[in-house]
């Protein structure tokens, strides 16, 4: 039984940690395309570090991964820049592989 339990714990612990790593990953992913867009909308040095913050707060808002390329859509428009929304997606995918190897990089 004392093994049964061990793998047990050792699945939830590398389930947690996944977690751990994908929630990193994927704030670093919005920040990084934060940084993205402000550029786009011509914002540089604190401006678009304060944009790309509320990037990645967008996460938190209901609708998780869609609210923050709703809100980069958003932004952009309320800017006159035109980036499509497949655009974005791609870009938001390009950035997530980016993040993971930095995260994992990390350690």
């Amino acid at each position: 039984m004392s093994e049964f339990d061990d793998r047990e714990k050792a699945a939830e612990a590398r389930f947690a940690h996944d977690g751990e790593l994908m929630f990193k990953a994927a704030s670093r992913r919005n920040r990084l395309l934060g940084m993205w867009a402000a550029e786009q909308m011509g914002l540089s040095g604190e401006p678009a570090q304060d944009y790309a913050a509320t990037v990645v707060a967008a996460e938190f808002a209901p609708g998780g991964e869609e609210a923050v390329v709703r809100k980069v859509i958003a932004d952009l428009g309320a800017k006159a820049v035109e980036v499509p929304e497949p655009a974005i997606r791609s870009k938001m995918a390009e950035l997530m592989v980016a993040a993971k190897a930095a995260v994992l990089a990390e350690g």
